[in-house]
């Protein structure tokens, strides 16, 4: 396969290679995990069986475990309002599992906005639209900040008012005709943005959440290595798919200088769609303790046994 049909049929060789199943795993298992963490919320309205009580925002789980977003946690805090100790706790709780884990986990495996960003960049590439508007990276925490100093200058939960993660999520789990009403045009607002003004605008440029839960996963234990990057062949399908395409070139092509295969940015969503498309199996999951500095031994081993 040419690096251009890779570029607008992304994940045909793994398929051919591999089978479909296999070339989209990862994806699949993000699809049902999102519909998980709706679910548990839904079923409570719908059947009575009440798993999680509350949003994404602030829920309590089983009537024992209490979660709490951090950044709403924060915006409270900047607004001055008293917290209880079992918001804090629920914070507290977040922020290991997002720094074990990933914070950019969140956006890629949780957020329900998610599905919606990918049919946009999806239909982006059926419809051939290149061209878009060209967004600063730093954007994000440029609002981040804002959002802060928001809440500070008015004493409210800032973001909460228009975030359209917790908008939708609300939509979903409660049903109510407004909400839902203007969770939709909020969600059709950032579909529209993503596939007619800039590509993977909305994550990727936008988004203070993704910012906040990129800066709390930074050092974090799970992370994409492209362990047999020496069996790369240029295909371009991995730059194709990734959200944050700039954080696989340093693990990628960085053995000359003696850079290891991990990809160490806080950037990374570990969405996995670059371990499904890659034919040659170049990437997978490992842990930021597992690098080999050249890159090359497995994939070398495999050379001399072949």
């Amino acid at each position: 396969m040419s690096p251009r049909q890779g570029i607008t049929d992304p994940g045909a060789a793994s398929v051919a290679a591999r089978g479909w199943l296999a070339a989209n795993k990862w994806l699949l298992a993000r699809r049902l995990a999102q519909l998980f963490f709706v679910g548990i919320f839904v079923t409570g309205p719908l059947f009575g069986v009440w798993i999680a009580k509350g949003n994404l925002a602030s829920s309590l789980t089983l009537g024992v475990l209490p979660l709490t977003d951090p950044l709403m946690l924060l915006q409270s805090l900047a607004a001055g309002h008293v917290m209880t100790g079992t918001a804090i706790l629920g914070a507290a709780l977040v922020m290991v599992a997002y720094a074990l884990v990933g914070g950019r986990v969140y956006c890629s495996w949780v957020c329900p906005v998610n599905a919606v960003t990918d049919l946009a960049h999806w239909l982006r590439g059926r419809l051939g639209i290149q061209k878009g508007l060209a967004l600063n990276h730093n954007t994000r925490f440029w609002l981040l900040g804002g959002v802060l100093v928001a809440s500070a200058a008015t004493g409210t939960i800032a973001w909460e008012v228009i975030n359209p993660v917790t908008m939708l999520h609300r939509g979903l789990v409660t049903g109510g005709i407004l909400t839902l009403g203007s969770a939709t045009l909020v969600t059709a607002a950032v579909f529209l943005f993503d596939l007619g003004i800039a590509s993977r605008g909305w994550c990727t440029h936008l988004c203070p959440v993704g910012a906040f839960y990129a800066l709390v996963g930074s050092r974090s234990l799970l992370r994409v290595s492209a362990v047999n990057r020496i069996a790369c062949n240029d295909c371009m399908d991995c730059f194709t798919v990734c959200p944050e395409r700039h954080v696989i070139a340093p693990a990628l092509r960085g053995a000359a200088k003696g850079v290891g295969p991990l990809i160490l940015s806080r950037d990374c969503t570990n969405c996995g769609r670059c371990i499904d498309v890659c034919s040659k199996t170049v990437f997978r999951f490992d842990t930021r303790f597992h690098s080999d500095p050249a890159g090359t031994k497995s994939a070398r081993s495999e050379t001399k046994a072949a």
